[in-house]
């Protein structure tokens, strides 16, 4: 397997997570840090790598998972290609947010929280993306969409395909 995250794009995976290493394994307060590169590699944390992790870092596995599922983050399933924010704060919600999530999970085939099998989707909701003159929005990786219906939400996602 390849490194993800393009900055190790000649190394594998496990090269790229031994050169990580290298650089931290003596370093006081390097698990925040170490976590956040391991998941640029892998794209996620899987569970081999937490454990990896605890083990070079010389911490306890449940520390290791504990800050792992502790921020929001870190993720421990793999991730879509692309990530669909659907906000459900107030102005979102009173402008039919929720219609507009459910049509993307009737459209994706997914809940909430969920990744497509194809992994070219993720599904989340957040209470707020700061775009409320736009409510109902969402955004997909970072482009931000605004003032969308039901049908229109659905629709943008083509053009991610």
């Amino acid at each position: 397997m390849t490194c993800k995250c393009g900055e190790h794009a000649e190394l594998t995976t496990e090269q790229a997570l031994d050169k990580l290493f290298e650089l931290y394994r003596y370093q006081k307060g390097a698990l925040i840090p170490v976590l956040q590169e391991a998941q640029n590699i892998y794209g996620y944390l899987p569970k081999e790598v937490l454990q990896r992790i605890a083990k070079e870092l010389r911490l306890p596995f449940s520390k290791i998972f504990g800050v792992a599922t502790f921020y929001a983050q870190f993720h421990l399933k793999p991730r879509g290609r692309n990530i669909i924010r659907v906000c459900l704060g107030t102005a979102c919600h009173v402008r039919g947010g929720s219609k507009v999530f459910g049509s993307i999970r009737e459209h994706l085939g997914v809940p909430g929280g969920e990744t497509t099998g194809d992994l070219r989707y993720t599904l989340e909701t957040v209470a707020c993306l700061g775009a409320c003159g736009l409510a109902p929005c969402m955004m997909v990786n970072d482009d931000t969409h605004g003032r969308l219906t039901p049908d229109r939400a659905a629709g943008l996602l083509a053009q991610y395909e």
